[in-house]
């Protein structure tokens, strides 16, 4: 039998899709480099829980899992969000598609492998806390490029900073505020800022 696959082709094509697809950007956003973000802010939202608020995560597997969070966009495309939540239908069906794409990348995986992505693919497999830090992840990265197309000049994502602000603020958890309060300033500094604060 062979062990040829198109797994890692499929994935490595996630650089070619691009966020935010409705808005125009100052600097272009793919879906592979949001990853990479997501998934160190995930492992930093694990360890803050970890050493802070009696958490009991695995970072390292977290961030492996935020790594994956999006990998059926590889499939689907990056669905704009005022598309994705336009109603309960909608939002309800892209659900499917998105499973649907899922399944195909886990039947794609070398065969040898194909549980252990499927455990990092399929969200089925993560606890409900796992999940969580994910997905605030992911928000927090949204919310960090809504600040970097503003300090530019792009007030074309003062409203999606308005509502990402607010659904972080809703989670009412710790370690998503600790992030925002320690480390988000820093975003809205420029190079020489950051730099002589450390000096």
């Amino acid at each position: 039998m062979s062990d040829r696959s198109h797994f890692f082709a499929h994935l490595a094509r996630l650089k070619l899709i691009n966020r935010w697809p409705l808005m125009h950007n100052v600097r272009t956003e793919n879906v592979q480099e949001h990853s990479l973000q997501v998934a160190m802010v995930a492992h930093a939202l694990a360890l803050i829980k970890n050493k802070f608020f009696n958490g009991t995560l695995n970072p390292d597997h977290i961030a492996t899992m935020a790594m994956f969070h999006d990998v059926s966009e590889v499939l689907t495309g990056d669905l704009p969000t005022p598309v994705k939540y336009f109603n309960p239908a909608i939002k309800e069906e892209y659900k499917k598609i998105e499973k649907i794409a899922e399944n195909k990348l886990i039947e794609m995986a070398p065969e040898a492998f194909r549980e252990d992505y499927a455990a990092l693919i399929d969200h089925h497999y993560h606890s409900e806390e796992e999940a969580f830090i994910v997905k605030a992840a992911d928000v927090l990265c949204a919310y960090l490029k809504t600040l970097e197309e503003l300090a530019a000049g792009n007030q074309e994502f003062k409203l999606a900073k308005k509502r990402l602000d607010k659904i972080l603020k809703d989670y009412h958890s710790d370690e998503v505020d600790y992030f925002l309060t320690r480390y988000v300033p820093s975003f809205s500094l420029s190079l020489d800022e950051i730099t002589l604060d450390e000096m």
